[in-house]
């Protein structure tokens, strides 16, 4: 049975759009299809929650079925309205597992006549209504008296009411409401009498990252263009505005860390010393300057702007100082799908003021998954992606990563430390560091940074490299310089226990993250080899690919050590391991010098494991298509349904993954390596802020066990 969600609010500006981020992201961590139903949206054009929520869901229904209808045909025919909701919705569930269904915007029907209709609409769903009553300007008793006028008004129309959410709580007032919001709900439910029990209380602070427009947003707010700078800095949230009606010293002396500067064009002093300024270690770094007026700077002045490289971003826009300032104060914050910090922000304050376990109690049935046609458990790459962030976080492993300098590792640490995926230390000089994510709006106060260069660690790492590789001759004056180098200073924090893993790459070669970690951390007792898999996201499933990534020609002895650790991983990241050895052979159709290296090395899987499913030689159509297995292997427990599938040699096993990864648009995991003693992770060179969130997290599982 589908479980349900209904979140509305009352008011508009209630904060519905980040719970709703953040619901959705917990719902997702617990597993199953998760969808985003709206059923009240605006005519002409794509609705803008949907939008932002769809991508985020685990649902492979595309969003143009995730809608019921529009506002003029709740208004013309209301009940008829209701009714194609109705077998929307059901449509749509009957593809999930659970459905958050978020409530309409308060931009059609007057808003008492709207709130009316979604609680109509979700009893009609049989859905829990998650109320959100905005506490801003207001005060705790005021907050309290408008959630039980919600109440009453859902009750009337016969919607059941799991929670109410105060919203946007002053950070003074969170405790007294909390108390008061309980303690409220609870003495109405005794009130009314009955068996029913009181909607769960909850209580989320304001939040000025949430609260705050972007520079992008003031920048459409008042026509403006982007002049001069980096366009992806536009999405810095904004911590306020300075008019700067002032000379330039009172205007240095006013700036503050997110300010964007409002200034007349024509006041080129001004906006030389706010770009001056902003690069200075001694002044605030700014959101961004807006020259209104529609004046322009000089050529002399541009050419010098130019010359500087400046990437805070410009903007012109032709009204005066007056008009530009009122327009810009009145944008209130809003989260799109480019609102990464806000994205972030939404699904840490859900997940630390939220008790979903209480909302939505783990069905009897939960442990039953859902299955595709061929009879195995569906899992999204989405669906994996937010399980493993789920875990990472229940892990709160420590990992470092050495390129702390590196643009994609600055934001990818900033996402990780809002989802508190792990704790985080950045190796390279903490003044760059830190200035390089004040400039990119980026907040990793968080985070831990150590220079290499003088870490007092250092000496001690020397001395125990040197006594590590004292056998290939390493002086401790060599092995000072050695660990200078953020990779091996790494690979010795987490040997020192310093760290619980590393992660790294994204700038040099696999060699130079690998290399460390085979002289210092090692391999595991009873593992000859080194070796990778990737965690290939298909469509419905998640399979295991090895070796993919390390090495060429493994023997007999390390194709089977290959396989057994990658059966031990799969199952450490919730892959139930039936093993593969795959060949272009299946059974004892064929033979040549490869097929038999492939049959020794599973039979002596089956020696050293003897608790795995394992099939080999198997073709790959065999070992993943029931239809041909049964045709070619009829009777194994593995043929048809194999997990985990071994590659008899690097250019296979590389071809195969980049294969499918670009032929059939599966997300490649990895390579997550396996086999040494403390987990070290490779980044390809390539490696997106996705892939380094997602490494990150799977370190810290391995860290942990």
């Amino acid at each position: 049975m589908t479980r349900t969600l209904y979140v509305a609010s009352a008011e508009s500006v209630s904060g519905k759009s980040a719970i709703a981020v953040g619901l959705l992201a917990e719902l997702c961590a617990r597993g199953g299809r998760v969808g985003v139903f709206r059923p009240i949206v605006q005519a002409g054009g794509p609705d803008p929650l949907a939008e932002l929520l769809h991508p985020l869901s685990t649902s492979q229904v595309s969003v143009d079925r995730a809608v019921g209808v529009t506002y003029d045909e709740v208004n013309l025919r209301t009940e008829s309205a209701i009714s194609t909701v109705v077998d929307r919705f059901h449509a749509f569930a009957a593809e999930h597992d659970t459905v958050l269904v978020i409530g309409s915007d308060y931009t059609g029907v007057p808003a008492p006549a709207e709130f009316s209709t979604n609680a109509a609409i979700a009893a009609h769903l049989g859905a829990a209504m998650v109320l959100i009553v905005p506490a801003v300007n207001r005060d705790v008793e005021e907050s309290v008296t408008a959630a039980l006028v919600s109440l009453h008004e859902a009750q009337a129309r016969h919607a059941e009411v799991a929670a109410v959410i105060a919203n946007r709580v002053p950070a003074d007032q969170v405790p007294q409401m909390q108390e008061e919001l309980q303690t409220r709900l609870r003495q109405d439910a005794e009130a009314q009498g009955g068996d029913t029990p009181a909607p769960l209380a909850f209580t989320l602070p304001a939040d000025s990252t949430l609260a705050a427009p972007t520079v992008r947003d003031l920048m459409q707010a008042a026509n403006g263009t982007l002049l001069a700078g980096d366009e992806a800095l536009l999405d810095r949230e904004t911590s306020g505005l300075l008019v700067a009606g002032m000379t330039t010293p009172h205007v240095l002396d006013r700036l503050r860390e997110g300010n964007v500067l409002i200034c007349p064009g024509d006041r080129e002093e001004v906006l030389i010393a706010a770009i001056l300024a902003h690069s200075a270690s001694t002044f605030p770094s700014l959101s961004g300057i807006v020259l209104n007026g529609g004046f322009l700077p000089s050529q002399q002045v541009t050419r010098l702007v130019e010359g500087i490289s400046v990437e805070l971003p410009i903007i012109t826009c032709q009204a005066g100082t007056m008009g530009a300032a009122m327009t810009m104060y009145a944008v209130r914050g809003r989260i799109t799908p480019h609102s990464t910090r806000k994205i972030e922000r939404a699904r840490a304050l859900v997940h630390d003021h939220l008790d979903l376990d209480a909302l939505v109690p783990v069905a009897e049935d939960a442990d039953a998954p859902s299955t595709s046609g061929n009879g195995h458990r569906v899992v999204t790459p989405l669906m994996f992606e937010h399980q493993l962030v789920a875990r990472a976080r229940a892990a709160d492993a420590h990992i470092v990563l050495p390129e702390g300098t590196e643009d994609r590792i600055l934001r990818a640490a900033d996402t990780l430390l809002a989802r508190k995926v792990a704790r985080l230390t950045l190796l390279g000089d903490e003044a760059q560091i830190r200035e390089r994510a004040a400039t990119l709006g980026l907040h990793l106060d968080a985070a831990q940074v150590v220079d290499p260069e003088t870490s007092p660690l250092r000496q001690g790492f020397a001395t125990t490299y040197a006594e590590l590789r004292s056998h290939k001759g390493v002086t401790a004056e060599h092995a000072y310089e050695v660990v200078a180098d953020s990779a091996y200073f790494g690979t010795l924090m987490v040997h020192a226990g310093e760290t619980d893993g590393m992660v790294s790459g994204s700038i040099t070669t696999t060699a130079h993250t690998i290399r460390p970690a085979l002289e210092v951390i090692r391999t595991s007792p009873g593992v000859s080899v080194v070796s990778s898999v990737f965690f290939m996201g298909l469509a419905d499933r998640v399979l295991v690919y090895g070796d993919c990534a390390i090495n060429p020609d493994p023997t007999a002895e390390q194709l089977a050590d290959i396989a057994v650790s990658s059966a031990r991983t799969a199952a450490q990241f919730g892959v139930e391991p039936r093993v593969a050895m795959l060949s272009y052979s299946t059974g004892g159709s064929g033979s040549g010098a490869d097929v038999e290296k492939v049959r020794a090395a599973t039979e002596l899987v089956r020696e050293r494991a003897p608790e795995l499913l394992v099939e080999g030689p198997i073709q790959y159509d065999a070992a993943v298509d029931p239809a041909v297995a049964a045709t070619k292997l009829k009777g194994s427990p593995v043929a048809g349904r194999a997990t985990v599938l071994i590659f008899p040699d690097l250019n296979t096993g590389n071809n195969t993954y980049k294969a499918v990864q670009r032929s059939a648009s599966a997300v490649a995991i990895g390579p997550v390596l396996q086999g040494l003693n403390a987990p070290v992770n490779d980044l390809s060179r390539g490696a997106t802020v996705r892939d380094i969130i997602n490494t990150v997290a799977i370190t810290g599982i391995q860290a942990k066990g």
